[in-house]
């Protein structure tokens, strides 16, 4: 664990980054109690100054050595920056918070999201791990579920913002609609499509499309992403025994992740039953009167903190079924609120 202070030295590794400087804003609206904060970069940043409690802050250079004197890593620079230099760190004294994936399915290592498995972060050993963002919004429904009834099976369809991808493949997406916007409107097979040239970032053109996979594939024709979340709801909830299935899928949209969840239990929850759980659950706030058109949707869910839920009902085909709609900001609670909420834990905030 970490030295009770009053205030604390924190490193923010990758702090250019999208989710990095999420963090910052993270940590002052939240009024983290800081001493010293150092921005950590690649080279590529050097020079570079941002803006921090008021102050102009210089970004730093990435090295072995930056960590002398830190209390508290928050790191977003990507998995092989964070095998490189997080054991640096914890060597230096420092407890680090990892947003990458390099080390959510070490044993050794915790990973966390703080409403569902708090304890685990007292088990540290100097890292802990952020979940994938889509894991993380969809435990916190699973776990109010789960509380009440055992959970057997989850279904699972993610819709997936472009930013989850980085600030590029905003670009991308943005250059290819702005092509498409100046067409002449036409109804013909190829109208909607840009030129191979401006498709980059993604395997295909995201403007107006979907992208049925997210990563690469293994062997079993899941990707990459979809069995992260499978992996890490095993590991955050406790439960290998649960049967998770997922299936995810890029979308047009800027910010904020969508899930549409089918959840089986061992005994029958009623929409009612399941909506007070979920409504007393921390982080989480239910949307959902759609005979009013309200339910959770990106737009509104954008710069927010919480996992809002909706479209809860009963499932029809299975006796002990339910299903619901999760909408959360990648970048907020899906990455950097996570990974600050986790210090605040730390510090015993």
């Amino acid at each position: 664990m970490i030295k009770k202070k009053e205030k604390y030295n924190v490193a923010v590794m990758g702090a250019t980054g999208a989710v990095g400087n999420q963090m910052l804003w993270i940590l002052e609206e939240r009024a983290f109690p800081i001493d010293e904060i150092r921005l950590l970069a690649s080279e590529r940043s050097s020079g570079k100054k941002l803006e921090f409690g008021g102050r102009e802050i210089p970004v730093q250079v990435l090295s072995r050595d930056s960590f002398e004197g830190i209390d508290i890593v928050l790191a977003s620079a990507g998995g092989a920056r964070s095998k490189e230099f997080l054991p640096h760190a914890v060597e230096s004294g420092a407890v680090c918070i990892d947003n990458s994936s390099a080390f959510r399915m070490d044993p050794e290592v915790p990973l966390v999201v703080p409403e569902v498995n708090p304890a685990a972060i007292e088990l540290n050993k100097g890292i802990i791990a952020n979940p994938n963002c889509s894991t993380i919004q969809m435990v916190l429904p699973l776990k109010a579920i789960d509380d009440i009834s055992r959970i057997k099976r989850v279904v699972v369809t993610t819709f997936q913002s472009v930013s989850g991808a980085g600030q590029q493949n905003i670009i991308e997406m943005e250059a290819q609609v702005m092509r498409l916007s100046k067409k002449e409107s036409h109804y013909g097979v190829g109208e909607h499509t840009v030129p191979p040239g401006m498709v980059n970032k993604f395997a295909h053109q995201i403007a107006y499309n979907l992208i049925p996979h997210i990563d690469v594939f293994t062997d079993g024709l899941y990707t990459n992403e979809e069995m992260k979340m499978i992996r890490e709801t095993h590991k955050i909830m406790g439960r290998g025994d649960i049967r998770v299935t997922s299936t995810c899928v890029r979308v047009p949209v800027y910010y904020a992740h969508s899930e549409s969840i089918n959840v089986e239990t061992e005994s029958k929850i009623s929409r009612a039953e399941a909506i007070e759980a979920m409504r007393d659950f921390p982080g989480i706030t239910i949307v959902d009167d759609p005979a009013s058109g309200k339910y959770p949707m990106p737009i509104e869910a954008e710069g927010k903190d919480d996992v809002f839920v909706g479209r809860v009902r009963e499932d029809a085909s299975v006796e002990c079924g339910l299903n619901l709609w999760a909408v959360a900001d990648n970048l907020r609670k899906g990455a950097a609120l996570n990974a600050v909420q986790i210090a605040e834990r730390l510090i015993g905030k």
